[in-house]
């Protein structure tokens, strides 16, 4: 087992990986740019080693710096938790060429699963089934042949992308042409590549996706699915488990393509085999692979009872994953919404500033992964996310009851978020039935606003920002002994 692991990431997969190695004994080292020196996972790791800048290339995206900074403290592993650099082959492929070891899956899985046009390819010829659509177009009249036999809706995307970035769905022939150009654009400014390819685009299609897991021995199984419908902007919000879609034939069925998808690219490790589920037809097919840890998996380790991160560098380490596939069965319903600092009514677009007063959600069965405090700062240097908030109940209309709870308890002041969004999204109708699809975010908010908030629970939150904000302030200035400042004082009266 090693003794010491450095994580290539920041924020609560940061913290979730330092709690993790904990567990089992294993020091850690927190790598940090400029704008998180104050960071809770720089606070919480055993050591820490400064990276650069704030902005991503300079810190968190620079292989060389945060290779050196293993070397330099001594540490035999490095985990990239997700994001970043966690599906860079290269990355990969430098970490083990300077004698350490990539906690996840091998350069070469990486590299076969990176690209969606060769990854779809590969699964057509193990079997899984595949989204109608064609790879390895050029010109722009190539896909508009394409997308006239495949028919309209289509979706365009990036061949090297992933997380909704440098995707466009196509409704009509008239918004080809700038679709082409956007996703292009985005996929040469997230990826380095505006290689597209060009499918089909189930309008009313569910996300699915299956959790793999395997060690270096040959033994892999999957750990169920997770219902992933709930986006905006192609984007998971809320993500559950078990699915209300699947009979366990189906189920059965599923997982067996996403064992055989995996084992296609001899993979170990953590992974995600990603459908797109036709409920009209009951019908399923291969969308992607993500070669990493999801930020959603603590909702499989609640119903499957499992530590995936312990897993992951058990693996790494060597050691065999002991378990068959009837070792394991769903127990309960686990759903996790994802905190963001953001603004539903402009769009979900991000919220930044000092969380001036910062409460988690606590009780039984309820798990929050966060990377943030009272006083911490939501920059625009990274992804908004706040906090993961899971809960785990006997069935899924009690665990829709916990996390609505978990949600009213929660307090996030200084930054706008999506906290009522997600208490809206979670008492609609159709959400209780579990018909939901990618798009009914869309269709069902698309005019959600301030209108969604009451105008007196908006001032309220208001108020309390600023008299807590001048509280911080006035508090930071004045004598803390003095027994007259009203500022000072712990009852109820409040200036």
């Amino acid at each position: 087992m090693f003794s010491k692991i450095l994580i290539a990431n920041r924020g609560e997969i940061a913290i979730r990986i330092i709690r993790a190695c904990r567990e089992l004994g294993i020091k850690t080292v927190a790598v940090y740019s400029s704008a998180d020196q104050n960071a809770l996972h720089v606070q919480l790791a055993d050591e820490s080693v400064l990276l650069g800048d704030a902005a991503p290339r300079e810190s968190y995206l620079n292989a060389e710096k945060i290779i050196a900074a293993a070397k330099q403290t001594g540490a035999q592993a490095i985990h990239p938790g997700y994001g970043f650099l966690s599906e860079n082959a290269d990355f990969a492929r430098a970490v083990e060429s300077a004698a350490l070891v990539f906690i996840g899956p091998s350069a070469a899985s990486i590299r076969a699963m990176g690209d969606k046009a060769e990854s779809k390819i590969m699964m057509k010829a193990a079997g899984v089934p595949t989204v109608p659509g064609f790879e390895g177009l050029q010109s722009e009249d190539e896909f508009r042949k394409a997308a006239n036999e495949i028919g309209y809706p289509v979706l365009v995307k990036a061949a090297a992308g992933g997380g909704g970035k440098g995707m466009r769905v196509v409704n009509e022939e008239s918004e080809l042409s700038d679709a082409l150009e956007a996703a292009r654009r985005e996929g040469l400014n997230s990826f380095g590549s505006d290689v597209l390819l060009i499918e089909k685009y189930l309008d009313k299609a569910h996300h699915i996706e299956f959790q793999v897991f395997g060690d270096k021995y040959g033994n892999l199984i999957h750990l169920f699915e997770r219902e992933c419908s709930v986006q905006r902007r192609h984007q998971k919000i809320i993500e559950e488990t078990p699915s209300v879609l699947l009979t366990p034939q189906l189920r059965e069925e599923m997982g067996k393509a996403a064992v055989a998808a995996a084992k296609a690219v001899n993979y170990y490790n953590a992974g995600t085999i990603e459908f797109i589920f036709d409920p009209k037809i009951s019908a399923f097919y291969f969308l992607e692979m993500n070669t990493r840890l999801q930020v959603e998996h603590p909702i499989t380790e609640l119903v499957a009872g499992i530590d995936l991160v312990q897993w992951q560098i058990r693996v790494a380490a060597g050691e065999r994953f002991p378990f068959a596939q009837d070792d394991f069965t769903q127990r309960g319903h686990a759903i996790e919404c994802r905190l963001y600092a953001e603004d539903p009514s402009t769009g979900f677009l991000p919220s930044t500033g000092v969380l001036l007063q910062y409460l988690e959600a606590a009780g039984p069965n309820i798990r929050v992964d966060s990377g943030f405090s009272t006083g911490s700062e939501v920059t625009h240097f990274y992804d908004p996310l706040l906090a993961k908030l899971i809960v785990h109940a006997e069935d899924r209309a009690s665990a829709i009851r916990k996390m609505r709870t978990a949600l009213s308890d929660f307090v996030a002041h200084g930054v706008v978020t999506n906290i009522d969004f997600l208490q809206e999204v979670l008492k609609h109708e159709s959400f209780a039935k579990g018909e939901v699809s990618t798009r009914w975010v869309e269709e069902n908010f698309g005019a959600w606003g301030a209108a969604g908030v009451s105008t007196d629970a908006m001032i309220a939150a208001s108020l309390a920002d600023v008299v807590f904000a001048g509280a911080t302030l006035q508090s930071a200035v004045s004598n803390e002994t003095d027994p007259f400042n009203p500022w000072n004082q712990t009852h109820n009266f409040r200036l």
